[in-house]
C-alpha cells in the first residue's frame, strides 16, 4: 500500500511537471484554442493505452499505480479540458469550443486505439519488446 502511494505521488509530480512544461511551450490567451490541454490528452490517451496494452499484466501493482493513476492522471486532466471549454465558451466562441471538446474526444479515443492495437502487437512480439 505505501509502496503504491509513493509510486503514484511521484508518477503525479513528474506528471505535473510535464504537463506544465506542455503548458509553458503552447501558451494560451483568453479566446484562443487551448492546445496544449489537446496534447496532452491526446498523448496520454495514447501512451497509456500503449502501456496498458503492453506492461499492464506483467507490470507490478506499484508500477501500475505510479505510471497510471500517478504520472498519466497528471498529465491528462478532465478538469483541464473542462475549464477550456468554459473559458472559450465564456469568450463567446461557442463553434470553436465545440470542435475542441469534439476533437479531444474523437482524437483521444482514436490514440487510446491505436495505442491499444501497437501494444497488444508488440506484446504478441517477444522479439520487439526489448527493443
Amino acid at each position: 500500500m505505501i509502496r503504491e502511494l509513493a509510486a503514484v505521488a511521484v508518477g503525479g509530480a513528474i506528471g505535473t511537471g510535464m504537463r506544465f512544461a506542455l503548458d509553458l511551450a503552447f501558451t494560451t490567451d483568453d479566446g484562443l484554442f487551448p492546445l496544449s490541454t489537446l496534447i496532452a490528452n491526446i498523448v496520454g490517451s495514447f501512451v497509456l493505452a500503449l502501456v496498458v496494452a503492453e506492461l499492464w499484466t506483467p507490470a507490478p501493482v506499484w508500477a501500475r499505480a505510479g505510471l497510471g493513476a500517478g504520472l498519466l492522471g497528471s498529465f491528462t486532466t478532465f478538469s483541464a479540458l473542462a475549464v477550456a471549454v468554459a473559458q472559450l465558451i465564456g469568450a463567446d466562441q461557442l463553434i470553436p469550443a465545440l470542435i475542441y471538446l469534439a476533437a479531444t474526444m474523437v482524437l483521444g479515443l482514436a490514440a487510446a486505439a491505436l495505442g491499444l492495437r501497437l501494444g497488444f502487437a508488440r506484446a504478441r512480439r517477444p522479439d520487439l519488446v526489448n527493443e
